[in-house]
């Protein structure tokens, strides 16, 4: 069967299905094959404590760009506590940012869009490469309702650039479910959240936003929002 009928063929399968039923299918289903790639964020500290619930062998990593806020550290810190679990950090390589940066400067990103996904692309993309060897299936806290460049997401796709399954178990959540959980099961949560900060990234590059504005207009806030992705989710 081609990736394509899979994919169609789990969207089919897990309609309606909860976001803990269908993590849970798939943990049984693809066993050491499957793991959270998390952000850190509100959702992806949801996917954290389901899991955890799950089964807590189950591989949970970030990246460590060397950008980060002093916050989601800490977070890091407080969800191994509270679940008994050890979250594996990817780091960029060492030589590749010397390069950049000694090249283009320390603060490329804001002087073209070309510059920010150059950037992006060895902190983040590389290592989430080597992340992703020996998987098949990598589960992330995508929402339909986060930006226009999500809109048209899946519960399951297939990612052609990674040659895997990319499983989004809170598509169709909206802002308000995910905080509602998040304060019902006491999940930790990254602090930046409440000093009005949605989507929290690399520090030089993440913002707060003002009231009525998109979640995500706080990520390179410079550039149009049609192009605000670092490329771990373009197809």
């Amino acid at each position: 069967m081609e990736s394509k009928d899979i994919v169609s063929e789990l969207n089919r399968k897990l309609k309606n299905k909860t976001p803990e039923q269908i993590i849970a299918f798939f943990i049984e289903k693809y066993n050491d094959k499957i793991a959270l790639s998390s952000s850190l964020g509100a959702e992806d500290q949801i996917l954290t404590h389901m899991i955890a619930s799950i089964n807590k062998s189950t591989k949970i990593f970030t990246l460590d760009t060397g950008r980060c806020f002093q916050e989601s550290y800490d977070l890091i810190d407080k969800t191994n506590k509270k679940y008994d679990i050890k979250i594996q950090i990817y780091f960029p390589d060492n030589e590749q940012v010397e390069k950049m940066v000694n090249e283009k400067g320390a603060n490329l990103f804001y002087k073209s869009v070309e510059n920010r996904k150059l950037c992006c692309k060895i902190r983040k993309l590389e290592p989430l490469q080597r992340a992703f060897k020996s998987l098949d299936v990598w589960i992330c806290g995508l929402r339909q309702a986060q930006s226009i460049t999500r809109i048209n997401a899946k519960l399951v796709e297939w990612d052609e650039k990674n040659n895997l399954i990319k499983l989004n178990p809170l598509i169709e959540w909206t802002e308000e479910q995910v905080w509602k959980y998040i304060k019902e099961k006491d999940i930790p949560y990254n602090v930046l959240h409440d000093k009005g900060y949605p989507s929290i990234g690399c520090k030089p590059c993440t913002r707060a936003i003002e009231k009525g504005e998109d979640l995500r207009a706080g990520r390179w806030w410079w550039e149009a929002p049609e192009s605000k992705e670092c490329g771990l989710h373009i197809k």
